[in-house]
């Protein structure tokens, strides 16, 4: 199904991770309206996490990126803001192969994150995308 709208895709995200979170077993709350920096609640028996979800795109055919900032506009004037201390991590769904991968927040990049699944050269700087894939306990 294609998804022209951003609000649109933005729900179809949050109910994929929804479904795969609680699938793998993991109890999920969410929160109350619409004002918070995070979508959903994990709680993984231990301690509760924040997450924030985002759909990533593909940026190149060796990456997907995806936001790491919201923006928001309000009485006419344009925002943003990092989820620092709003969020405790994402998990960002790739429409194309479903698959989902959580980083944590200090781990992400401030405006945009990229998740590599190949290059010619290692290097230290490069996010690999299966070290953040998404691991059901």
């Amino acid at each position: 199904m294609s998804v022209e709208n951003t609000e649109a895709l933005g729900d179809e995200t949050e109910v994929a991770i929804l479904h795969q979170l609680v699938e793998a077993g993991w109890s999920v709350s969410i929160p109350f309206g619409d004002n918070d920096k995070y979508d959903l609640v994990v709680d993984d028996g231990d301690a509760l996490c924040r997450i924030q979800c985002k759909t990533a795109w593909r940026n190149k055919p060796e990456t997907i990126r995806f936001d790491t900032h919201s923006q928001t506009t309000k009485d006419g004037d344009y925002h943003e803001a990092t989820y620092e201390g709003g969020a405790d991590a994402f998990v960002v769904r790739f429409p194309e192969s479903g698959q989902l991968y959580w980083i944590d927040v200090e781990d992400a990049t401030e405006q945009k994150m990229e998740l590599r699944f190949d290059a010619a050269i290692e290097h230290p700087s490069i996010n690999w995308a299966t070290d953040y894939e998404f691991q059901p306990r």
